[in-house]
């Protein structure tokens, strides 16, 4: 059987692939969209956290013979944690300035991390085994689904969803929002606005650490592995809208599916079409589709 020229099976095939890349996009630009929407930072280094999660997994079982799921819990806490630090002695000098100046600054620290693990490891790649308990296939009805994949959907769309909840749903989240709209009133009722955006980068950055372990059974662990993904991510969340935690997992899915889609029926197209959309999105919709446009003063 075939749809518009393509056998179901091999559009099955892209369009599980489809979803697997529209998890980790989604999962990184949520993590892009937290430090954007709460701490107004333009996070250039997330694609190098993204590369640091998946080298702590891969020194972990390499080198310390850490399991796969020890791993997991361990990058997103250890990358969370020099996010923290990197923001208590970097970042937080730069707010009363410009935000260019956040910018360049974890570009920067972006090209450090990069070239230090190209001059430690080179550009050819680890490989990371995919763990035992989730090798193999299985029926999912119209194709035979490999474990692994089905696993990175489920575990990227639960802390995307688990993340939404906590920002949109939980007072944790309501004391989130108000350190960026009005910290002083917040710090008035003895809230340590300092101490919450400071655990916000950390937690945003430790996202990109999670979705890191998770591509490491898929692709090559390697340096440039971040800067491969980043300028699609920072596209989903200028789509998404800037700082939307729902705009951002709901584009990631479905910017995943139609690159996946546009790989099938018009392979020229695939590497630009997210770039496309963006184009037509923002001549629209300039604040992006689930964004808040601007309120003249």
């Amino acid at each position: 059987m075939e749809i518009f020229g393509v056998s179901v099976q091999a559009l099955s095939g892209q369009l599980l692939l489809g979803v697997v890349n529209g998890s980790f996009y989604a999962i990184l630009s949520l993590g892009l969209a937290v430090i954007f929407g709460l701490l107004n930072i333009v996070n250039f280094a997330h694609g190098a956290f993204f590369m640091l999660g998946a080298y702590v997994a891969w020194a972990g079982i390499a080198q310390l013979h850490f399991n796969y799921w020890f791993s997991l819990l361990l990058a997103p806490v250890a990358v969370g944690f020099l996010g923290i630090v990197v923001e208590a002695l970097f970042l937080r000098r730069l707010y009363k300035f410009d935000h260019i100046y956040g910018l360049l600054f974890t570009f920067g620290l972006a090209l450090v991390l990069e070239g230090f693990f190209r001059d430690q490891f080179g550009v050819s790649g680890q490989q990371y085994a995919v763990p035992v308990q989730l090798r193999g296939t299985f029926d999912a009805g119209f194709m035979r689904m490999p474990v692994y994949r089905a696993w990175v959907v489920v575990a990227a769309l639960s802390v995307c969803l688990a993340t939404w909840y906590v920002i949109e749903r939980t007072k944790l989240g309501s004391y989130l929002r108000a350190a960026t709209e009005n910290p002083a009133l917040l710090r008035s009722f003895g809230v340590n606005t300092a101490a919450l955006v400071n655990l916000t980068y950390g937690f945003g950055v430790g996202l990109a650490a999670f979705a890191g372990v998770l591509a490491a059974p898929v692709v090559q662990v390697n340096p440039l592995m971040g800067s491969n993904v980043i300028i699609i991510v920072f596209a989903v969340v200028v789509i998404g809208g800037m700082g939307s935690i729902a705009g951002s997992i709901v584009t990631g899915l479905t910017l995943g599916i139609l690159e996946a889609l546009a790989k099938v029926y018009y392979p020229e197209s695939s590497s630009t079409v997210v770039f496309a959309i963006m184009a037509l999105v923002l001549m629209v919709r300039p604040a992006g589709l689930f964004g808040r446009d601007a309120v003249a003063p």
